[in-house]
Protein backbone atom coordinates (compact mmCIF):
# COMPACT_ATOMS: atom_id res chain seq x y z
CA UNK A 1 0.00 0.00 0.00
CA UNK A 2 2.95 2.40 0.65
CA UNK A 3 4.05 1.91 -3.31
CA UNK A 4 0.60 2.59 -4.38
CA UNK A 5 0.55 5.74 -2.10
CA UNK A 6 4.06 6.63 -3.51
CA UNK A 7 3.77 6.37 -7.08
CA UNK A 8 0.24 5.38 -7.82
CA UNK A 9 -2.17 7.66 -5.57
CA UNK A 10 -1.34 11.06 -6.74
CA UNK A 11 -2.29 10.56 -10.27
CA UNK A 12 -5.67 8.15 -9.22
CA UNK A 13 -6.42 11.37 -6.68
CA UNK A 14 -5.93 14.40 -8.34
CA UNK A 15 -6.71 15.52 -12.22
CA UNK A 16 -3.99 17.80 -12.18
CA UNK A 17 -1.69 15.57 -11.88
CA UNK A 18 -3.22 13.18 -14.51
CA UNK A 19 -3.33 16.16 -17.11
CA UNK A 20 0.39 16.70 -16.12
CA UNK A 21 1.43 13.17 -16.97
CA UNK A 22 -0.68 12.71 -20.02
CA UNK A 23 0.98 16.38 -21.04
CA UNK A 24 4.46 14.80 -20.26
CA UNK A 25 3.59 11.78 -22.08
CA UNK A 26 2.41 13.34 -24.91
CA UNK A 27 5.73 15.39 -25.25
CA UNK A 28 7.70 13.00 -24.89
CA UNK A 29 6.58 11.22 -27.82
CA UNK A 30 6.93 14.01 -29.86
CA UNK A 31 10.49 15.38 -28.74
CA UNK A 32 12.00 11.69 -28.29
CA UNK A 33 12.55 11.69 -32.19
CA UNK A 34 12.88 15.09 -32.53
CA UNK A 35 15.90 15.58 -29.99
CA UNK A 36 17.47 12.31 -31.73
CA UNK A 37 17.34 13.83 -34.95
CA UNK A 38 18.70 17.35 -33.60
CA UNK A 39 21.40 15.47 -31.58
CA UNK A 40 22.53 12.95 -35.23
CA UNK A 41 22.38 16.20 -37.44
CA UNK A 42 24.64 18.21 -35.01
CA UNK A 43 21.87 20.92 -34.06
CA UNK A 44 21.99 20.60 -30.24
CA UNK A 45 22.16 24.26 -29.41
CA UNK A 46 19.72 25.04 -32.48
CA UNK A 47 17.10 23.67 -30.68
CA UNK A 48 18.05 25.49 -27.42
CA UNK A 49 18.29 28.69 -29.82
CA UNK A 50 14.82 28.21 -31.01
CA UNK A 51 13.10 27.50 -27.57
CA UNK A 52 14.01 30.97 -26.40
CA UNK A 53 13.71 32.31 -29.72
CA UNK A 54 9.56 31.69 -29.36
CA UNK A 55 9.61 34.13 -26.32
CA UNK A 56 9.30 37.71 -28.22
CA UNK A 57 6.05 35.59 -30.11
CA UNK A 58 4.36 34.30 -26.93
CA UNK A 59 4.66 37.99 -25.30
CA UNK A 60 3.38 39.64 -27.84
CA UNK A 61 0.38 37.12 -27.75
CA UNK A 62 0.31 37.69 -23.65
CA UNK A 63 0.37 41.25 -24.21
CA UNK A 64 -2.68 41.58 -26.88
CA UNK A 65 -5.19 39.21 -25.56
CA UNK A 66 -3.55 37.82 -21.68
CA UNK A 67 -2.81 34.60 -21.32
CA UNK A 68 -4.59 33.02 -24.22
CA UNK A 69 -3.42 29.34 -25.71
CA UNK A 70 -4.38 30.70 -29.19
CA UNK A 71 -2.47 33.75 -29.33
CA UNK A 72 0.65 32.58 -27.61
CA UNK A 73 0.95 29.36 -29.56
CA UNK A 74 0.26 31.39 -32.76
CA UNK A 75 2.86 34.22 -32.01
CA UNK A 76 5.41 31.18 -30.55
CA UNK A 77 5.05 29.48 -33.63
CA UNK A 78 5.66 32.54 -35.69
CA UNK A 79 8.69 33.95 -33.87
CA UNK A 80 10.76 30.82 -33.55
CA UNK A 81 10.07 30.19 -37.66
CA UNK A 82 10.78 33.48 -38.00
CA UNK A 83 14.71 33.26 -36.52
CA UNK A 84 14.84 29.85 -37.89
CA UNK A 85 14.47 31.70 -41.43
CA UNK A 86 16.24 34.90 -40.41
CA UNK A 87 19.36 32.25 -39.28
CA UNK A 88 19.56 30.24 -42.83
CA UNK A 89 19.01 33.50 -44.83
CA UNK A 90 22.00 35.25 -42.82
CA UNK A 91 24.14 31.66 -43.19
CA UNK A 92 23.70 31.86 -47.34
CA UNK A 93 24.33 36.12 -47.49
CA UNK A 94 26.83 35.97 -45.70
CA UNK A 95 30.50 34.22 -44.40
CA UNK A 96 28.39 33.81 -40.52
CA UNK A 97 28.00 30.14 -39.70
CA UNK A 98 23.99 29.66 -39.34
CA UNK A 99 25.12 28.39 -35.68
CA UNK A 100 26.61 32.13 -34.68
CA UNK A 101 23.73 33.25 -36.17
CA UNK A 102 20.75 31.22 -34.15
CA UNK A 103 23.03 32.43 -31.23
CA UNK A 104 23.45 35.88 -31.85
CA UNK A 105 18.99 36.30 -32.83
CA UNK A 106 17.87 34.01 -29.60
CA UNK A 107 19.86 36.61 -27.25
CA UNK A 108 17.54 39.22 -28.79
CA UNK A 109 14.34 37.32 -28.81
CA UNK A 110 15.00 36.03 -25.45
CA UNK A 111 15.83 40.04 -24.44
CA UNK A 112 12.81 40.99 -26.29
CA UNK A 113 10.32 38.93 -25.02
CA UNK A 114 11.35 39.50 -21.03
CA UNK A 115 11.05 42.87 -21.92
CA UNK A 116 7.41 42.44 -23.15
CA UNK A 117 6.45 40.58 -20.69
CA UNK A 118 7.67 43.20 -17.96
CA UNK A 119 6.40 46.24 -19.40
CA UNK A 120 3.00 44.56 -19.55
CA UNK A 121 2.60 41.72 -17.16
CA UNK A 122 3.37 41.27 -13.33
CA UNK A 123 6.44 38.88 -12.33
CA UNK A 124 3.58 36.22 -12.00
CA UNK A 125 2.88 36.15 -15.37
CA UNK A 126 6.80 36.65 -16.33
CA UNK A 127 7.17 33.52 -14.20
CA UNK A 128 4.61 31.68 -15.83
CA UNK A 129 6.07 32.49 -19.71
CA UNK A 130 9.85 31.62 -18.41
CA UNK A 131 8.54 28.53 -16.59
CA UNK A 132 5.44 27.82 -17.63
CA UNK A 133 3.34 25.46 -15.13
CA UNK A 134 2.76 22.26 -16.19
CA UNK A 135 0.22 21.15 -13.21
CA UNK A 136 -2.19 24.23 -14.40
CA UNK A 137 -2.45 22.44 -17.87
CA UNK A 138 -5.94 22.80 -18.58
CA UNK A 139 -7.97 20.19 -21.29
CA UNK A 140 -7.28 23.25 -24.15
CA UNK A 141 -3.32 22.90 -23.51
CA UNK A 142 -3.27 19.02 -23.43
CA UNK A 143 -5.65 18.88 -26.70
CA UNK A 144 -2.84 21.09 -28.02
CA UNK A 145 0.33 19.25 -26.89
CA UNK A 146 -1.52 15.90 -27.59
CA UNK A 147 -2.25 17.03 -31.52
CA UNK A 148 1.06 18.56 -31.91
CA UNK A 149 2.98 15.07 -31.14
CA UNK A 150 0.24 13.06 -33.42
CA UNK A 151 1.17 15.48 -35.83
CA UNK A 152 5.16 15.47 -35.53
CA UNK A 153 5.07 11.46 -35.80
CA UNK A 154 2.91 11.38 -38.79
CA UNK A 155 5.14 13.60 -40.43
CA UNK A 156 8.46 12.16 -39.30
CA UNK A 157 6.69 8.95 -40.89
CA UNK A 158 7.17 10.21 -43.73
CA UNK A 159 9.99 12.58 -44.06
CA UNK A 160 12.71 10.14 -41.45
CA UNK A 161 14.15 8.38 -44.52
CA UNK A 162 15.44 11.87 -46.15
CA UNK A 163 16.44 13.14 -42.44
CA UNK A 164 18.33 10.34 -41.74
CA UNK A 165 20.32 9.97 -45.18
CA UNK A 166 21.09 13.35 -44.74
CA UNK A 167 22.44 13.31 -41.30
CA UNK A 168 24.84 10.88 -42.70
CA UNK A 169 25.55 11.79 -46.27
CA UNK A 170 24.20 15.24 -47.54
CA UNK A 171 26.24 14.74 -50.62
CA UNK A 172 24.53 11.68 -51.68
CA UNK A 173 20.86 13.31 -51.03
CA UNK A 174 21.91 16.61 -53.15
CA UNK A 175 23.74 14.02 -55.93
CA UNK A 176 20.65 11.95 -56.60
CA UNK A 177 18.14 15.11 -56.23
CA UNK A 178 16.71 15.09 -52.93
CA UNK A 179 14.63 17.64 -51.34
CA UNK A 180 17.38 18.67 -49.23
CA UNK A 181 16.13 22.47 -48.38
CA UNK A 182 12.89 21.44 -47.84
CA UNK A 183 13.59 18.50 -45.51
CA UNK A 184 15.50 21.01 -43.48
CA UNK A 185 12.92 23.22 -43.36
CA UNK A 186 10.05 20.56 -42.46
CA UNK A 187 12.11 19.66 -39.85
CA UNK A 188 12.93 23.18 -38.47
CA UNK A 189 8.69 23.55 -38.70
CA UNK A 190 8.73 20.24 -36.40
CA UNK A 191 11.02 21.64 -33.78
CA UNK A 192 9.36 24.62 -33.43
CA UNK A 193 5.99 23.16 -33.10
CA UNK A 194 7.33 21.06 -30.02
CA UNK A 195 8.93 23.68 -28.46
CA UNK A 196 5.54 25.94 -28.64
CA UNK A 197 4.10 22.64 -26.91
CA UNK A 198 6.70 22.32 -24.33
CA UNK A 199 6.56 26.32 -23.27
CA UNK A 200 2.80 25.40 -21.98
CA UNK A 201 3.93 22.61 -20.10
CA UNK A 202 7.74 23.77 -19.30
CA UNK A 203 8.19 27.61 -20.19
CA UNK A 204 10.60 28.96 -22.19
CA UNK A 205 13.70 28.12 -20.77
CA UNK A 206 13.18 25.09 -19.63
CA UNK A 207 10.79 23.51 -23.22
CA UNK A 208 13.95 21.79 -24.51
CA UNK A 209 14.70 19.98 -21.56
CA UNK A 210 12.46 17.04 -22.62
CA UNK A 211 13.80 17.07 -26.32
CA UNK A 212 17.94 17.11 -25.62
CA UNK A 213 18.43 15.85 -22.39
CA UNK A 214 17.07 12.36 -22.93
CA UNK A 215 18.47 12.49 -26.85
CA UNK A 216 21.93 12.76 -25.67
CA UNK A 217 21.60 10.28 -22.57
CA UNK A 218 19.96 7.82 -24.93
CA UNK A 219 23.40 8.24 -27.24
CA UNK A 220 25.23 6.18 -24.31
CA UNK A 221 22.69 3.30 -24.27
CA UNK A 222 22.11 2.64 -27.89
CA UNK A 223 23.62 3.43 -31.51
CA UNK A 224 20.08 2.18 -33.81
CA UNK A 225 18.14 5.24 -34.66
CA UNK A 226 14.81 3.68 -34.04
CA UNK A 227 16.17 2.64 -30.46
CA UNK A 228 18.18 6.57 -30.25
CA UNK A 229 14.00 7.72 -31.02
CA UNK A 230 12.40 4.59 -28.37
CA UNK A 231 14.64 5.20 -26.09
CA UNK A 232 15.14 8.99 -25.63
CA UNK A 233 10.81 8.95 -25.56
CA UNK A 234 11.21 6.55 -22.59
CA UNK A 235 13.75 8.82 -20.49
CA UNK A 236 11.75 11.25 -21.35
CA UNK A 237 8.75 9.91 -19.89
CA UNK A 238 10.46 8.21 -17.18
CA UNK A 239 12.21 11.76 -15.98
CA UNK A 240 8.76 13.42 -15.99
CA UNK A 241 7.03 10.53 -13.99
CA UNK A 242 9.93 10.88 -11.33
CA UNK A 243 9.94 14.39 -11.70
CA UNK A 244 5.91 14.49 -10.92
CA UNK A 245 6.22 12.27 -7.90
CA UNK A 246 9.43 14.21 -6.62
CA UNK A 247 7.15 17.49 -6.88
CA UNK A 248 4.33 16.22 -5.18
CA UNK A 249 5.94 14.59 -2.20
CA UNK A 250 8.38 16.80 -1.35
CA UNK A 251 6.63 20.04 -2.47
CA UNK A 252 9.45 21.54 -5.28
CA UNK A 253 8.37 23.32 -8.45
CA UNK A 254 7.06 20.43 -11.14
CA UNK A 255 9.41 21.86 -14.40
CA UNK A 256 12.53 22.45 -12.97
CA UNK A 257 12.11 18.65 -10.79
CA UNK A 258 11.59 17.29 -14.47
CA UNK A 259 14.02 18.40 -15.90
CA UNK A 260 16.33 17.82 -13.06
CA UNK A 261 15.76 14.33 -12.90
CA UNK A 262 16.61 13.99 -16.57
CA UNK A 263 19.74 15.55 -15.80
CA UNK A 264 20.64 12.89 -13.89
CA UNK A 265 19.28 10.15 -15.77
CA UNK A 266 21.84 12.45 -18.17
CA UNK A 267 25.16 12.15 -15.86
CA UNK A 268 24.24 8.44 -14.97
CA UNK A 269 24.59 7.41 -18.68
CA UNK A 270 27.62 9.71 -19.30
CA UNK A 271 29.42 7.91 -16.55
CA UNK A 272 28.14 4.07 -16.62
CA UNK A 273 26.40 3.86 -19.84
CA UNK A 274 27.84 0.55 -21.90
CA UNK A 275 28.32 2.77 -25.48
CA UNK A 276 31.08 5.66 -25.00
CA UNK A 277 30.58 6.60 -21.50
CA UNK A 278 33.45 7.09 -19.15
CA UNK A 279 33.04 3.78 -17.38
CA UNK A 280 32.74 1.85 -20.71
CA UNK A 281 36.09 3.99 -21.64
CA UNK A 282 38.13 2.91 -18.52
CA UNK A 283 36.84 -0.58 -18.87
CA UNK A 284 38.06 -0.64 -22.42
CA UNK A 285 41.71 0.63 -21.83
CA UNK A 286 42.14 -1.92 -18.91
CA UNK A 287 40.68 -4.50 -21.36
CA UNK A 288 43.79 -3.26 -23.83
CA UNK A 289 46.43 -3.09 -21.26
CA UNK A 290 45.41 -6.52 -20.33
CA UNK A 291 46.09 -7.64 -23.62
CA UNK A 292 48.77 -6.09 -24.50
CA UNK A 293 50.88 -6.58 -20.94
CA UNK A 294 49.45 -10.57 -20.39
CA UNK A 295 50.74 -11.83 -16.82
Amino acid sequence: MALYAALIQPFVEFGFMRRALVACLALSLGCGPVGTLLVLRRMSLVGDALSHAVLPGAAIGFMLCGLSLVAMSLGGFIAGLAVALLSGVVARVTPQREDASFAALYLISLAAGVLIVSTRGSNVDLMHVLFGTILAVDNASLLLVVSIATLTLFALAIIARGLIVECFDPGFLRAVGGPSASLHFLFLVLVVINLVAGFHALGTLMAVGLMMLPATAARFWVNDVAKLAATSSAIAFTSAYAGLLLSYHVDLPSGPSIILVAGSVYLISLLAGPRGSVGARILMRQHDQAQTWPE
